[in-house]
């Protein structure tokens, strides 16, 4: 099983889109909390899904299981938060909503994990990547950059 991240901040629409395809990804998964931002550009949630499907052939999915709530999202990001406390209130998140027992792993294979910041580092999506890979085994990772 493969999955992809991608973040979509610092990266122009073409190159977003080659990365997508080229990788072969075949669902584009949003797992932001808010999708509809006017600071989103191209990956606003309807646009996304449009621009995904006509010039990639990808679905697009939003699954905010896959978010962390906005509490967690306002703790780190507007009060300035430690990122270890953080990661490891999503990660304990993740295992209260058992997300490896919710998500369907067809859904994932060869998906995409989208947010929107640009290197996964210190990102939620890397850290939804690697849970799953620790609860399945048999994750490959490939984060786009």
């Amino acid at each position: 099983m493969k999955i992809f991240t991608i973040g979509f901040t610092k990266k122009s629409a073409e190159k977003f889109f080659t990365s997508l395809r080229q990788a072969g990804v075949e669902t584009l998964i949003d797992v932001r909390l808010n999708n509809v931002s006017q600071l989103a550009g191209f990956a606003k949630k309807a646009d996304l899904a449009y621009f995904v499907q006509e010039i990639c052939d990808i679905q697009y999915i939003h699954l905010p299981l896959l978010a962390p709530t906005q509490e967690l999202l306002t703790a780190y990001k507007t009060r300035k938060g430690d990122w270890s406390v953080y990661e490891r209130a999503f990660l304990k998140l993740m295992e209260e909503r058992r997300i490896e027992s919710v998500i369907d792993r067809a859904t994932l294979d060869r998906g995409c994990l989208l947010c929107s910041e640009d290197r996964p580092d210190r990102c939620h999506r890397r850290l939804v990547a690697e849970y799953l890979g620790e609860k399945w085994s048999d994750v490959e990772i490939v984060h786009l950059v």
